[in-house]
C-alpha cells in the first residue's frame, strides 16, 4: 500500500503553511512538502505558471526518487496536482483539492489581480505584507505579487485545464471547498467533479478560502477520513 503524500501550498504560500497540519496527520504516512518556484524564498523562474509548476513538482519526485504519490493541494497547488496528473497519469494515485478555482474568465482575472497591488497591500495591510516579505526571502514578495497577478490573467485568457485535459485525469479526485469560502464557487466546483471521470465534491461546512482561517485538525481529520479510500 502506498501511503506516500504530497502537500501542494497556493499561490503567494509556502510549504511552511503545512508546519500545523502535518503532525496531526497518520504518522505512517509519507509527508512531502516543499515551495513550488518562486514561494517560500524559491528563485523565480522565468516561466511562472501552472505547467511549469508542475513539471517542479515533476523535479522533485524525480529527485527524491518518488515513484507515485497522493496528492493534497490547496487553491493553486490543487490546480498544480492536476495538471500534472493530466501530463503524467503513473504519477499521481489520487488528488484531493481545497478552495482551487477552476472557472476563470479576463474579468476575473482582472478583479483578483487588482488585490495584489503591492503598494495597496503595504499601506493598507502591512501586517499582511510583513508576512509575505518574511515568507519569500531573499525573493522580493513585490515581484512575486506582480507574477502572481501575470499567473491569473495567464488563466482568465485561456491557458486553463481544458475539458480534455480533466478527462484525462483517470485517477481519484476529491474537489473540497469551504461553505465560506468567498474566491470559489460550488457551482464552479461541482462542474468540475462532474466532468472528472473519478470525481467527488464535498462541502466543509464553516471553512473559509485562506489556509491560516482553516483548522489544522478540521483539516487532517478530513484528509484522512478522505485519504484512507485512496490509499489502497
Amino acid at each position: 500500500m502506498n501511503s506516500s503524500l504530497l502537500l501542494l501550498h497556493g499561490a503567494l504560500g509556502s510549504a511552511s503553511q503545512f508546519d500545523k497540519l502535518i503532525p496531526l496527520l497518520p504518522n505512517h504516512w509519507q509527508i512531502h512538502s516543499f515551495n513550488l518556484p518562486g514561494h517560500g524564498g524559491a528563485p523565480l523562474p522565468s516561466d511562472f505558471s501552472i505547467t511549469y509548476f508542475a513539471e517542479a513538482v515533476l523535479d522533485f519526485l524525480d529527485k527524491n526518487k518518488i515513484a507515485q504519490v497522493h496528492s493534497f493541494g490547496y487553491s493553486m497547488g490543487g490546480y498544480t496536482a492536476m495538471q500534472l496528473a493530466a501530463k503524467h497519469p503513473e504519477r499521481i494515485q489520487g488528488i484531493v483539492t481545497l478552495g482551487t478555482k477552476f472557472h476563470w474568465t479576463p474579468e476575473i482575472a482582472i478583479r483578483e489581480a487588482a488585490l495584489l497591488n503591492p503598494d495597496k497591500i503595504a499601506a493598507k495591510v502591512p501586517v499582511f505584507a510583513e508576512l509575505l516579505a518574511t515568507r519569500h526571502a531573499p525573493v522580493d514578495w513585490r515581484e512575486v505579487l506582480h507574477r502572481t497577478a501575470g499567473l491569473l490573467h495567464g488563466l482568465g485568457n485561456g491557458a486553463t485545464l481544458s475539458e480534455d485535459t480533466v478527462r484525462a485525469i483517470t485517477c481519484p479526485v476529491l474537489v473540497g471547498l469551504g461553505s465560506e469560502d468567498h474566491l470559489v464557487t460550488e457551482e464552479e466546483s461541482r462542474a468540475m467533479a462532474a466532468l472528472l471521470p473519478n470525481g467527488r465534491f464535498e462541502k466543509l461546512e464553516g471553512v473559509k478560502h485562506p489556509l491560516e482561517q482553516v483548522d489544522p485538525g478540521l483539516l487532517a481529520n478530513w484528509l484522512t477520513t478522505n485519504l484512507a479510500g485512496f490509499f489502497k
